[in-house]
């Protein structure tokens, strides 16, 4: 009766949000054309991006007292920096960054993007709070750098912190038992060792040097200094007001009132300049920046995950192998659609979902011109679905290849003695038990798993072999779990050039046949989801999963959880 009850109460409140989100999307539909935003002449585009900066669209919360929730994703961003260069009531752009939680490749992106627009010959002003490195970054495509007087710029160098918790999970009776194939394959490192690998301070410290470098040059370029003088005045920080002035990383301390008025004086401004923030800029249209062509821009986003219990859309944490398809047939299908970039930032996951989305970008390649655009990862899964044979581009700073296998399980014999639980196992069949995670893996269930795991090691070489049109003893090398920068891949053929968005619509303009002048129209795929469909369609996810995945960092847990062989990169990286 009690559990009735609580069933009751529950479908009762699921009831009444699922109403109350339904009026407030009624209200919202029919108030959108008194709250579209406008431009007034003499304006000023704030860039203020904020946390992270995703590939897809997020989940529409129709709240009016919430306002507009999220910020522009990285083709936004694109979007309304070419809009802005063409805009004429945008006179100038102050970067206003805050709080960033992005990766290289998608920084190289916004930034390069600020540095066309400052082609147009219109001022771009950096204006930085508690900026840390990331925002930092973006700020040195400025004209002039300011912070408050009191701010603090904690820019002072980069740092690898590699964890391992296999004492801590000792000491509460768990084991993380893995069994993989790749001499560089060392994602379930963190849980089985306590300290790092050769391999892994090999890779990890070849990554750390060409971040850096790529810092310094970017610096350099921005404050015109050359690379040496630039690490002397990194090496003065962090940086407390005065002090980043003194050492050349800004050019003043203004508060932001000072800014604005700094700015019109230098637009010689009859009036105060109005400011369009970049989250409202995104609705705005403006003449010429669309085209006849419809290109498909399909972001493939997050952790790839298996498509069990019916969940076959997308989740805001990953991608589903069903949804992916999905979404890829779905284009295929559209004959408006005349090419297609296929945005990939992931880290991998699921080994059967990323061949299942291999398989339908291939599909799809065989109906519509396609080109690949590597983000801040595609690696393992991610590359994985990468590999349709057609052109990959990839930034210099992209984690990729990490082409390798592993199938891991837990462990918890020595927690339940702990706790009190006993188990009795009763098996039919030779292998019934190798997955039980009351039992460890024994010598020979160990030798059973690399026999499978070797054949989808292969599988996976070989189908880069055939995307990339090189023979598998070419390939086999590159592969073996190592992760590569998109620069080493370049040169190794694993990508074929570095670019980003604009290389990638160049390239697909070749390939349509538009000529390169003509504007083209950007669809964006999946499209975007309203909290109310999430609700409807959301299969209900492991919480503690998804907690643990944020405190540990690294390896895939909402894959892992689900079982089976994976394909996924040892590590994330956030630029602090």
């Amino acid at each position: 009766m009690k559990k009735f009850l609580l069933g009751f109460l529950g479908g009762l409140v699921f009831a009444g949000l699922v109403v109350l989100l339904l009026f407030f999307g009624f209200l919202a539909l029919f108030s959108v054309s008194d709250n579209r935003p406008t431009v007034a002449d003499n304006s000023v585009l704030v860039f203020d991006l904020q946390g992270d900066v995703p590939e897809r669209q997020p989940v529409d919360v129709p709240l009016p007292i919430l306002g507009q929730q999220g910020g522009p994703t990285v083709l936004d961003s694109w979007q309304l920096l070419k809009k802005a260069a063409i805009d004429p009531r945008i006179k100038g752009i102050v970067i206003a960054p805050r709080g960033l939680s992005v990766g290289w490749a998608k920084l190289e992106e916004i930034r390069s993007q600020l540095l066309e627009f400052k082609k147009t010959g219109k001022p771009v002003y950096a204006y930085l709070r508690a900026a840390g490195t990331p925002e930092y970054y973006l700020a040195t495509a400025a004209d002039q750098i300011y912070m408050p007087p009191d701010d603090w710029l904690n820019v002072k160098g980069l740092r690898a912190e590699l964890t391992f918790l296999k004492n801590t999970l000792d000491k509460v009776g768990v084991a993380m038992e893995f069994e993989g194939v790749g001499l560089y394959k060392d994602a379930p490192d963190t849980y089985t060792k306590t300290s790092p690998s050769p391999q892994t301070l090999e890779v990890t410290n070849q990554i750390l040097d060409q971040y850096y470098g790529s810092l310094i040059s970017v610096i350099a370029q921005g404050r015109k200094r050359d690379p040496e003088a630039t690490r002397a005045m990194i090496d003065k920080g962090p940086f407390v007001g005065q002090s980043a002035v003194d050492a050349g990383m800004i050019d003043g301390t203004l508060f932001e009132d000072e800014v604005y008025a700094k700015l019109k004086q230098q637009l010689k401004a009859p009036a105060d300049l109005k400011k369009v923030h970049a989250k409202d800029y995104v609705a705005v249209p403006v003449t010429g920046t669309g085209g006849p062509t419809s290109i498909a821009v399909i972001a493939g986003d997050g952790e790839i995950l298996s498509a069990t219990g019916g969940l076959d859309q997308f989740e805001q944490a990953g991608m589903t192998g069903g949804g992916m398809a999905k979404v890829l047939k779905q284009v295929a299908d559209n004959d408006q659609i005349k090419g297609v970039i296929l945005r990939v930032n992931s880290p991998g996951g699921d080994a059967i979902a990323s061949a299942e989305i291999l398989h339908a970008a291939q599909e799809l390649s065989k109906k519509k011109p396609l080109i690949v655009s590597m983000s801040d990862y595609a690696a393992s899964g991610g590359y994985m679905m990468s590999m349709t044979g057609d052109p990959v581009l990839a930034y210099n700073n992209t984690l990729t290849g990490s082409i390798g296998v592993f199938f891991g399980k837990l462990t918890l014999r020595g927690f339940y003695d702990k706790i009190g639980i006993n188990k009795f196992l009763l098996t039919r069949g030779k292998w019934s038990s190798i997955d039980s995670e009351y039992t460890p893996l024994s010598a020979e269930q160990r030798a059973r798993l690399q026999v499978e795991l070797q054949a989808y090691y292969k599988g996976f070489v070989q189908r880069v072999a055939t995307g990339r049109k090189k023979e598998y003893n070419v390939v086999e090398p590159l592969a073996q779990g190592r992760v590569w920068l998109g620069a080493q891949a370049v040169k190794n053929g694993l990508v074929d050039e570095i670019g980003g968005l604009d290389r990638a619509i160049a390239l697909i303009k070749e390939k349509t046949k538009v000529p390169s002048n003509q504007p083209v129209t950007l669809v964006e795929y999946p499209e975007k989801r309203s909290l109310i469909q999430m609700l409807l369609n959301r299969e209900p996810q492991n919480e503690l999963a998804t907690s643990v995945d944020k405190i540990m960092g690294g390896l895939p847990w909402r894959s892992l959880v689900q079982g089976g062989v994976q394909q996924a990169l040892p590590y994330s990286v956030r630029v602090k």
